[in-house]
C-alpha cells in the first residue's frame, strides 16, 4: 500500500461471515453520533429540536435586570464596582502595602473615630512606624494608654502589619532659632529680668 492510499481513503469495514462490522468510532465521531441519535429520538416523541431554550419572556428579563448581572449568575463580564477593581489592580501590581498606608493617612477619622482624630493627626507612617501629633499633653498621655486599642483598629481597618507601633507627640515648644544661622550653645537664658 502507498503512502497517497493510507490517507486520502477511509478505513474499511472488515467482512467476516458475509456481515459487515463497523469501525471503532472515538473522539468527537463517538460525540457527535450520539447527539444525533439524542435528536432523532427527541423528535420521535414529537419534540422541537435544535430550537434552542426559551428565554422565559419578560418576567425572566426582569429578574435578570434585577439581579444585576449578565448570565446565570455574577462573571467577570459582568460591570464591577470600582473600589473591587482598583483592589485587583493594586494587588497585582503590588501595590497593596502603599494604598493601605494611604488609608490609614486618607481615611484617618474612619479608623480611629470622631473623638479620637479631632484631638489627634497622623502626620507620617514609614516602615510600620506611624507618628502621631496630639493636640495636647493630655491627649497625648491619653493615646499612649490607649495605644494597644488604636493598633486594633487600624489592623481591622486596613490589615495587620501596615502599622507595628505608633509614637506619639504632644504639641512641640516653640522654637527659640530664627531664620538660617544661629550659634550652638545654651540659648537665652537671664534676658528677661
Amino acid at each position: 500500500m502507498t503512502e497517497s492510499e493510507s490517507t486520502s481513503e477511509p478505513a474499511k469495514p472488515e467482512i467476516t461471515d458475509g456481515v459487515a462490522a463497523e469501525p471503532e468510532v472515538r473522539g468527537v465521531d463517538l460525540a457527535r453520533r450520539a447527539l444525533e441519535e439524542a435528536r432523532a429520538a427527541a423528535k420521535a416523541r414529537g419534540k422541537a429540536v435544535g430550537q434552542g431554550r426559551r428565554s422565559g419572556g419578560v418576567r425572566a428579563l426582569r429578574a435578570r435586570r434585577r439581579r444585576g448581572w449578565s448570565g446565570p449568575g455574577p462573571d467577570d463580564r459582568d460591570p464591577q464596582p470600582l473600589g473591587s477593581l482598583t483592589g485587583q489592580i493594586a494587588k497585582q501590581r503590588g501595590w497593596s502595602p502603599h494604598v493601605s498606608e494611604g488609608t490609614v493617612l486618607g481615611r484617618w477619622v474612619q479608623v480611629v473615630g470622631e473623638d479620637i482624630a479631632a484631638h489627634a493627626t497622623p502626620t507620617t507612617l514609614r516602615e510600620g512606624v506611624l507618628h502621631v501629633s496630639a493636640e495636647s499633653t493630655a491627649w497625648a498621655t491619653q493615646l499612649r494608654m490607649m495605644q494597644s486599642q488604636i493598633l486594633a483598629r487600624i489592623a481591622t481597618a486596613v490589615g495587620h502589619d501596615v502599622v507595628r507601633t505608633l509614637k506619639i507627640t504632644g504639641p512641640s515648644a516653640p522654637s527659640w532659632r530664627k531664620g538660617e544661622r544661629h550659634v550652638r550653645g545654651r540659648g537665652p537664658r537671664d534676658t528677661y529680668g
